[in-house]
């Protein structure tokens, strides 16, 4: 009996001490415009080259393999059961500061996103493969892929481990992953005119009020939104000194480019094409990257200019041949017109959506919306558009029909 209650005890100490079991490696999906480094850099492990090679022998891909949207792939990171006691113990380890190094990786994934609950809630640990394998030294150099093909960081891809997206804004630019409910699709929003061309203007008060400033704000507000939710987004207009602002008016400037870095042509004609060929080239890219038509669309955001008497609620335009498009602005229609319902049940709201044969509809080949915000003359419309927080509500309601 003694000898049984011996070797009882001493099989329950040798489980209590068990070594970790062999962890499995986490899987995401490539999203529109990974490349192996830029998938790599969401999860923060771009900067040791033993991740990098990992990753092709864990996939069992060549080096320089392009990577097909929507597939599966393994990530160089380690998930470990956790013990619910300590780091050390469920990896199998002795050093305090690797251990460090683990839980902060996890926290900073949580606080991004990509984890949905603390490893101590779901007892799994994610531990990247270089902090156990690699030399401290090991750094990666460089990749091609590090920038879109123009030269320029597409948002998708832009975060480096804590998906900081400077274009927002300091205030704004931290931006954590909410869900990933539109992964793999595809977004290009274009708010109008910009460099030398301010587009509408008005005077109020002292202030100069610009409808690129307007247009501009929302659409950043807009596409942050999508990023919140995983989808690729990009913004064709650019102004890397004007993120998000919280101010009612918003300082005219002339300083904005066209993805690529590239500056505005001063003609209308070469500015339109200007945009809608850089758009094209983007769509074809994700088209062979395998991204249905469906997965595409096209936002262009504009200010409307008319006589000081004439209220306008915000309305949208399609182009007359493009069914997706046409529903793209209907459904966004009637998410403006719900998100009115909720504010002010009695208001009512009598925004538009028409068919119409502009340049940014027609001369693109992705499912497009084109928006009017408003009158930029009118008091009213003014409101929607200076007050802050109603251009965060117009965004919002924007983002709710485009999903």
């Amino acid at each position: 009996m003694t000898r049984l209650l011996t070797l009882l005890l001493l099989a329950l100490a040798l489980g209590a001490h068990r070594p970790p079991t062999k962890p499995d490696f986490y899987k995401t999906k490539a999203l529109p415009g990974d490349g192996v480094y830029s998938l790599l850099r969401r999860y923060n492990l771009d900067r040791n080259s033993c991740n990098i090679s990992k990753f092709y022998a864990l996939n069992d891909l060549k080096n320089g393999t392009s990577l097909k949207v929507g597939s599966t792939y393994s990530l160089p990171i380690l998930i470990y059961d956790f013990d619910g006691k300590t780091i050390r113990g469920s990896v199998g380890i002795k050093d305090w500061e690797t251990a460090k190094q683990i839980e902060t990786y996890n926290e900073g994934m949580l606080k991004d996103g990509y984890r949905k609950v603390s490893f101590k809630k779901d007892n799994k640990l994610w531990v990247p493969y270089h902090v156990l394998n690699c030399p401290d030294k090991d750094v990666a150099k460089a990749s091609l892929d590090a920038t879109a093909s123009n030269g320029e960081v597409n948002l998708a891809v832009e975060a480096s481990g804590n998906r900081k997206f400077p274009i927002f804004g300091k205030k704004y630019e931290h931006v954590p992953l909410k869900s990933s409910s539109l992964a793999g699709k595809v977004y290009f929003i274009e708010s109008g005119h910009g460099g030398p061309d301010p587009g509408a203007m008005a005077k109020v008060g002292k202030h100069a009020v610009c409808e690129d400033e307007y247009a501009y704000d929302v659409a950043l507000r807009v596409v942050r939104r999508l990023t919140e939710h995983g989808a690729t987004a990009y913004m064709i207009t650019r102004d890397r000194n004007d993120g998000i602002r919280d101010e009612q008016f918003l300082v005219c400037d002339r300083d904005e480019v066209v993805w690529g870095n590239e500056a505005i042509h001063r003609g209308q004609r070469k500015r339109l094409f200007q945009r809608s060929d850089v758009i094209n080239t983007l769509y074809e890219k994700h088209k062979k990257q395998g991204v249905k038509d469906e997965d595409q669309k096209l936002i262009v955001i504009h200010v409307d200019s008319r006589g000081k008497g004439e209220q306008t609620d915000l309305f949208f335009y399609y182009h007359p041949d493009d069914k997706q498009g046409k529903a793209l602005a209907q459904k966004m229609h009637k998410s403006m017109e719900n998100g009115y319902k909720k504010i002010n049940k009695n208001r009512g709201y009598n925004g538009t959506v028409t068919a119409r044969d502009l340049h940014m509809l027609r001369e693109t080949r992705v499912p497009s919306a084109y928006i009017e915000l408003g009158n930029i003359k009118h008091p009213t419309d003014q409101k929607r558009l200076f007050l802050p927080a109603n251009r965060q509500l117009i965004s919002d309601w924007l983002f709710e029909g485009m999903k």
